[in-house]
């Protein structure tokens, strides 16, 4: 899942090694506030790819990474399996027309966009909540061998 961070000026996708790889991308994908015209949340982000894809990686169903080409759009996609999403729709960017990302600070983002946050870029969950998210790590199973 792609790191969202949130400035007073810019929305900057934090991509990890693995996505960059994927997405053949060499830097995080930077995007101006006022560029952001419209942020919507969604179940299936698969409904929203258009066009072609472009660079990147592309396995139906699995994972669509990278830049896809329409007719006169190009967005920027990290889609994984069929995990909820956000759409970020763009007006006059430079490289992309939307963004469509699998996360589940999709809500955060949503929520931080309508704030006034620092100069300094902070995770889109802690600008939303105010405070830093806990995370509980999974319990996994123990196997242990039978005795003979």
């Amino acid at each position: 899942m792609v790191t969202l961070l949130l400035d007073q000026t810019r929305l900057e996708v934090v991509l990890s090694p693995i996505e960059r790889a994927s997405t053949f991308h060499r830097e995080n994908v930077r995007v101006e506030r006022e560029h952001i015209t419209r942020v919507q949340l969604t179940d299936d982000a698969w409904t929203w790819l258009r066009g072609v894809p472009g660079p990147g990686t592309y396995i139906p169903g699995i994972l669509a990474a990278g830049t896809w080409k329409g007719a006169g759009t190009t967005d920027f996609v990290l889609i994984r399996k069929r995990r909820p999403s956000v759409v970020v729709d763009l007006e006059g960017d430079d490289k992309y027309q939307r963004l469509v990302l699998t996360t589940r600070h999709g809500l955060a983002l949503m929520q931080a966009l309508r704030l006034e946050v620092s100069a300094e870029p902070a995770d889109v969950t802690e600008i939303a909540t105010g405070s830093v998210p806990v995370a509980t790590p999974r319990k996994r199973p123990v196997i242990r061998p039978r005795p003979a």
